[in-house]
């Protein structure tokens, strides 16, 4: 049998039922009117190839909101599976998440944190509502990553390990989706 559907909106359950789908952990970071931020975040992706565009959001009652608005760069750090410490320290607001944290300023002024599996560096491209949430839409004008290091995932409220598989995928996006 299926997954039971609900009629009434119960917003516990959405973020339950939201939690089936596993993300993967990122701090995005950026310098503000002379003040480093940083925040993790799972409301990362992909948006567009060409030009290669990314998205993240951020909750509308956050106290850094205006400063992230006024920022000239992010840097997208996306995690290693070893990097949960950073991840909870980034994840509390209101708090000195830079004391002590080690990293080096990438090209637009954010902040790029060291160990991490990938990182992207982006200028605005532009912000939209996106209800509770500000929508930032970026482009990525350099990036690395470490094919060695395994991304920190996240699911069903807790952290979680990616498993190999003898299966290779195939590279997306399919040629069904155009």
């Amino acid at each position: 049998m299926g997954p039971e559907l609900k009629t009434a909106f119960d917003q516990q359950a959405f973020r339950q039922a939201l939690g089936q789908f596993p993300t993967g952990v990122c701090v995005v970071t950026c310098t503000a009117e002379f003040e480093r931020l940083g925040m993790t975040m799972s409301s990362f992706n992909c948006l567009s190839l060409d030009p290669p565009l990314i998205l993240f959001s951020i909750d509308r009652k956050a106290a850094s909101l205006s400063l992230w608005e006024k920022a000239e760069g992010y840097a997208v750090n996306v995690l290693a599976e070893n990097q949960k410490e950073i991840s909870n320290r980034f994840a509390k607001s209101l708090s000195n998440k830079w004391e002590g944290t080690r990293f080096a300023h990438g090209q637009f002024g954010a902040p790029l944190l060291p160990g991490v599996a990938a990182v992207f560096e982006c200028i605005p491209w532009a912000k939209y509502d996106g209800g509770d949430h500000t929508l930032f839409i970026a482009e990525v004008k350099s990036f690395s990553s470490s094919v060695d290091r395994m991304p920190l995932v996240f699911s069903k409220g807790r952290y979680a390990a990616l498993q190999s598989t003898e299966f290779v995928a195939p590279l997306w996006p399919l040629d069904i989706h155009y």
